[in-house]
């Protein structure tokens, strides 16, 4: 992956990392973490940052808030994973109200597609 690397989106990667949202707190510092895989917050692939990506399952792991339901923010979506599966990432869509209601089925199913 290291030839997708995009320097000029580091500086805004590292602000990411400090200003995760509630949702992405929770799924990092309660479950993604305590993984023994290397799992990267915020991480610069190409032209995107992902939220989370697992470089050994060529995984990629989106939190989507309320915006990502408007019709222009779904197409850059699919425009996104669709750069993102070209590249042989899978990548797992989950909304935040998924990580707030249904926390140990989202953890569950990243489990599943890590293994």
């Amino acid at each position: 992956m290291n030839d997708l690397q995009n320097k000029n989106l580091t500086p805004y990667a590292k602000k990411l990392r400090r200003d995760m949202t509630k949702e992405e707190r929770h799924l990092w510092y309660d479950f993604l973490k305590t993984l023994p895989v290397t799992i990267n917050r915020q991480k610069v692939i190409g032209p995107y940052i992902v939220d989370f990506y697992c470089a050994n399952a060529k995984l990629v792991i989106e939190l989507d808030g309320s915006q990502h339901y408007m019709p222009e923010k779904a197409v850059q979506d699919k425009k996104r994973d669709r750069y993102l599966s070209e590249r042989g990432l899978m990548v797992l869509r989950y909304s935040n109200l998924d990580i707030n209601q249904h926390f140990t089925a989202v953890c569950e199913d990243i489990l599943e597609h890590l293994s």
